[in-house]
């Protein structure tokens, strides 16, 4: 492929030096080579600039840049485009063919429940006859096939190239997590899009956006860029959910329990076997708990429609869904405890997960629950998730979740500082999370108690000073039940 013919001739740049071929994309410097393209990206701890004189010394001949280096050597060419980020994206799409284009590609953002949806709809829409990709927190998938997932939105270079083999392989629809870093970051820019779902949206990433508003801003922009014939479907049972449509150019749809809504739902029961549910008048019973799972159901029911999928068909299949990884994913031992291992690592995630417990137990049973909060992140949600812990369990094991590059002992102060004064003798701080959990399950549920392991799910690490460790809180239930 010719350099200059990576953007479209209404996307602005300006040029240096003659029109290479080239055979590679690459914005980590030690990826570059002779024949690639080096993308200079100025990153919150690195910049890119600073190291093309090195990209050159590897052989690479050509650049994009948002400032022009001095001293360019004759046989270099460059690019210069006022945000590199945006230029990688649309680069990307172009090298690999505008995959997004040929499939319907699905997005959802959200505080909660992205994983969830996007895996039950990869999941729905494949017992429905479909080839089908999957691009998620928990892992990517390609008809069946696993591969490893580091992000919850890939960088656009990969994004494009996983997007691609999609393709290639046949997948007619692929389902995507959509995070805020990956708005801001242009990750998704240029992307065609079929259907856009909001899920909802509370406090979470403001390490990240400093503000709230800015979080919001982050997650409407996903709307904002999506194109009149695609569907941009929002909960407006979140007083956010119309905000995000405000500016879309795409056809706007709703669903919703509490609110009128295109696409209305009821949950007529909430048990321990499930959930009791009605979609536009039609009834089932679905395998997932929680209101929570009510929206996220409603959700896929929603897109499935709105693809073209037949009523009858999808409410069949919706009744078959088993929880994504990590999600609520229940264990019980011989004396009747049961174990409970959540995602959970927000405030209203907990609330949630917490007040579905209360809602599905019996009058005996108590909810201990083991819950931390990752370092390096907003620690301003610590108090509150340990506030909330108190007052929706019975007992609280306030343990290290992923400390990254902190203290985790620190951590646990500030978490402490959210424990109400009549809850000071329902709770105790076990930094570590292997006895954290043995001594949840082990010493202080009783037989056929819930324990509530939060913050983790589907991660098998735990991440203190940079090292990644072993760390399974489903191995550890199942060790101690």
């Amino acid at each position: 492929m010719n350099f200059f013919s990576l953007f479209s001739n209404n996307y602005p740049i300006q040029t240096l030096g003659e029109n290479q071929e080239i055979s590679t994309l690459c914005f980590d410097s030690r990826q570059a080579k002779e024949g690639s393209v080096f993308f200079a990206i100025p990153g919150t701890q690195v910049d890119g600039h600073q190291f093309i004189p090195q990209v050159i010394e590897s052989g690479c001949k050509a650049f994009v840049v948002e400032r022009m280096p001095d001293n360019i050597p004759a046989n270099i060419s460059i690019i210069q485009v006022k945000d590199a980020n945006e230029a990688l994206a649309e680069a990307a799409k172009s090298f690999y063919g505008n995959p997004s284009q040929k499939v319907n590609l699905v997005g959802i953002t959200g505080t909660n429940g992205k994983t969830t949806t996007v895996t039950l709809l990869y999941d729905l829409f494949t017992q429905l006859g479909n080839r089908c990709g999957l691009i998620s927190t928990v892992q990517n998938k390609i008809n069946g096939q696993i591969i490893p997932s580091t992000h919850t939105t890939p960088d656009a270079l990969q994004l494009n190239k996983l997007l691609a083999e999609m393709v290639q392989a046949g997948c007619t629809h692929i389902f995507m997590e959509v995070s805020s870093h990956a708005v801001v970051q242009k990750r998704i820019h240029g992307l065609t899009f079929k259907v856009g779902i909001f899920s909802n949206i509370t406090r979470d990433h403001l390490d990240f956006h400093q503000t709230f508003d800015e979080y919001i801003k982050a997650k409407k922009g996903f709307f904002d860029a999506l194109g009149k014939d695609s569907f941009a479907l929002t909960n407006v049972d979140d007083k956010r959910g119309e905000v995000m449509l405000q500016n879309t150019k795409a056809q706007k749809k709703t669903f919703g329990i509490l609110n009128i809504a295109d696409f209305k739902g009821k949950v007529l029961a909430n048990e321990i076997t499930g959930l009791q549910l009605d979609f536009d008048k039609k009834t089932f019973h679905a395998q997932l708990i929680g209101n929570f799972n009510a929206y996220n159901l409603l959700c896929i029911y929603a897109t499935a429609i709105l693809l073209g999928e037949k009523q009858e068909e999808v409410i069949l299949q919706l009744s078959t869904l088993r929880t994504a990884p990590g999600r609520f994913e229940q264990f019980v031992g011989r004396d009747g405890k049961m174990a409970i291992v959540d995602y959970a690592h927000t405030p209203d995630a907990l609330e949630n997960v917490l007040k579905t417990i209360q809602a599905i137990r019996n009058k005996t049973q108590k909810i201990i629950t083991v819950v931390g909060c990752g370092g390096n992140r907003d620690s301003g949600k610590r108090p509150i998730m340990a506030e909330i812990s108190a007052q929706l369990s019975d007992y609280v094991v306030l343990t290290s979740d992923n400390p990254r590059l902190e203290n985790p002992e620190v951590i646990l102060s500030q978490m402490e500082a959210g424990i109400p004064k009549e809850k000071k003798l329902a709770y105790k701080i076990i930094s570590d999370r292997h006895l954290a959990i043995e001594k949840a399950i082990s010493e202080i549920a009783q037989a056929n108690d819930i324990v509530l392991v939060a913050g983790k799910g589907h991660e098998t690490y735990q991440d203190i000073q940079g090292v990644k460790h072993h760390f399974d809180d489903k191995e550890e239930v199942n060790k101690w039940l």
